[in-house]
């Protein structure tokens, strides 16, 4: 295993030092998080199903406290420490919703938390952090800046670092949202697709899957732009990327552990580009109602751009937030119905009729 990053320390001592990640830590998450998550909707979309030839389904985390996915890993890592570490306060870098998570994790247990930034992170997600009363500490928009400045807040205050997604703990508390998946289906789906960033999310959900529904294939969705999950999953070793998106949760890499699950669990990986991020914005909120932000976009875009390509069945698309600026929404929004998401994929469909 390559050398530890800042802080990654923190995460051995409460996991231990193994790149696995099992069903039982995510059985272990679920009773950790009763009552201190909402349990969010699994929602049937019809209007999508003549398009796509099977019943579709949203996974509604942009419905969950904090508006993502993220407060699961966050509350299960925070609530899994001993009394005496955790008063020493918890901190992480975030480009916004793991921050925001970490700070209602933090408020919950009643324990100081400082969050760092990129400075141009949306101000949807800092305002929310500064809402649940952390202290908030922005850096230049690099991974390295946010790793050195959080480097220097652990050593100066002995605050125990919560990774992103570089941690079994949080692995298993993202993975719980698919237990409820697996759960609220009569009958296994096909296919689950998650956006894929530093891959904790997807990497909770394959084990997830891999235990309680084998049968399912997992694909991971990627703006183009930022195509290293994609790319190093292809070459069989990790790469990075030097480019943007806006779908800036998504900005992240894939750590060893990460890498590791998904190489076992990720069946494939469905590009997309800019133009039907915005489009499948559009298309969650004409399709089912939904507010969703870019990087849960991608998730959405890349069923509409696999179309017939995806596997026999039903079809899950975990939506991993809402959390998104209100001029890029409006820019969502404001596209001509006609646009199509890409060449040959779905149109958002007509509205509805009186």
């Amino acid at each position: 295993m390559p050398p530890a990053a800042p802080g990654a320390a923190s995460a051995a001592e409460r996991a231990g030092d193994a790149l696995e990640v099992s069903i039982t830590d995510v059985e272990d998450a679920a009773r950790r998080l009763q009552g201190r998550i909402v349990r969010t909707p699994l929602l049937r979309v019809e209007r999508l199903e003549p398009r796509l030839g099977r019943r579709v389904w949203m996974k509604c985390e942009n419905l969950q406290r904090g508006g993502s996915f993220k407060l699961r890993g966050a509350t299960n890592a925070i609530r899994a420490l001993p009394a005496d570490r955790a008063a020493r306060g918890v901190a992480a870098h975030s480009s916004g919703n793991h921050a925001v998570a970490v700070a209602l994790a933090a408020r919950d247990r009643g324990v100081p938390a400082t969050l760092v930034v990129p400075e141009d992170a949306p101000l949807a997600k800092t305002s929310l952090v500064e809402a649940a009363g952390a202290r908030l500490v922005r850096c230049a928009p690099t991974l390295a800046a946010r790793v050195q400045t959080l480097a220097g807040i652990v050593a100066e205050t002995g605050a125990v670092e919560i990774h992103p997604y570089d941690d079994p703990l949080v692995i298993a508390g993202a993975g719980t949202a698919a237990l409820e998946i697996c759960a609220d289906l009569a009958e296994p789906p096909g296919c689950v697709v998650v956006p894929v960033g530093g891959g904790g999310l997807a990497s909770g959900t394959a084990v997830t899957l891999a235990a309680r529904s084998p049968g399912t294939r997992l694909w991971g969705a990627e703006p183009a732009a930022v195509d290293d999950a994609a790319r190093s999953l292809a070459s069989g070793r990790l790469v990075g990327h030097d480019g943007t998106s806006i779908a800036d949760g998504l900005l992240t890499t894939l750590s060893p552990r990460t890498f590791e699950i998904l190489s076992r669990h990720l069946d494939r990986v469905v590009t997309v580009g800019e133009d039907e991020i915005l489009a499948a914005m559009h298309l969650a909120a004409e399709a089912a109602g939904l507010v969703i932000e870019p990087s849960a976009a991608v998730a959405l875009a890349a069923v509409t751009a696999a179309g017939g390509d995806l596997p026999p069945g039903d079809v899950v698309i975990l939506l991993t937030g809402r959390n998104v600026a209100h001029g890029l929404l409006r820019r969502a929004l404001g596209r001509r119905r006609r646009d199509r998401v890409s060449e040959g994929g779905l149109e958002p469909p007509p509205p509805c009729g009186d």
